[in-house]
């Protein structure tokens, strides 16, 4: 199976990029355990994609990024969404209380521009929430794959980054780590796997960390 860079990936999962997968579901359980309230807050969504993740947002404003257009594309036309790059947002400084980049750095081969940028846009004292494939699940074999249109199986350019590279990566950028999570396989994924006909691979992987999911407060001036 050839690898596929993210932007040409993103492109060919745009048509059916909302159904949830094992990664999807398992992250937005991380994330839900990071605490981070959004309610009454300015949030961007650094790799939005179809914008899934802001449907029932409940913050005061919310604010898409992708640099996908075919996803943007897909996503309500009610959503606020800007095409650009999570190393080199349009968006101006100390913009948002809370940001989000999910599933998106580990397509990065390096992490200090995207962390910069992050920083960039939040407020001081605001939150920066990342979330990656975990380490673990890329050393036990785990890939970043979809399903195209025609069902064929495609992987994704993806770079591991342990957790500590992500901690250094947001120290330089003027981020403290606030909390962190990382999401296991399950019970509650077992019916994922067996949609996708892969109830081997959740024998193998149950217990296996799948996600990891950081918080970091922007130091206040």
């Amino acid at each position: 199976m050839s690898t596929l860079p993210a932007r040409e990936g993103y492109r060919l999962w745009a048509p059916s990029y909302e159904a949830e997968t094992v990664v999807s579901f398992l992250e937005r359980r991380a994330v839900e355990a990071l605490g981070v309230p959004t309610a009454r807050r300015r949030l961007l969504d650094v790799g939005c994609g179809t914008g899934r993740r802001l449907h029932d947002a409940d913050a005061a404003t919310v604010v898409g990024v992708d640099v996908t257009p075919e996803m943007l594309a897909i996503a309500p036309a009610q959503l606020a969404l800007a095409a650009g790059d999570v190393r080199a947002l349009p968006l101006a400084d100390a913009s948002f209380d809370v940001v989000w980049c999910r599933l998106v750095v580990g397509h990065l081969r390096e992490l200090d521009a995207a962390y910069a940028e992050l920083a960039r846009v939040c407020v001081p004292g605001g939150t920066v929430v990342v979330t990656d494939l975990a380490a673990e699940a890329a050393a036990a074999g785990h890939r970043r794959t979809f399903r195209d249109a025609s069902g064929t199986v495609q992987e994704l350019e993806h770079h591991v980054h342990a957790a500590h590279a992500h901690v250094e990566a947001a120290s330089h950028a003027g981020l403290a780590l606030a909390a962190h999570r990382r999401a296991v396989v399950d019970a509650s994924v077992e019916p994922l796997y067996a949609a996708a006909g892969r109830l081997d691979r959740f024998a193998e992987q149950r217990g296996l960390p799948l996600v990891l999911a950081l918080a970091f407060r922007r130091h206040a001036r």
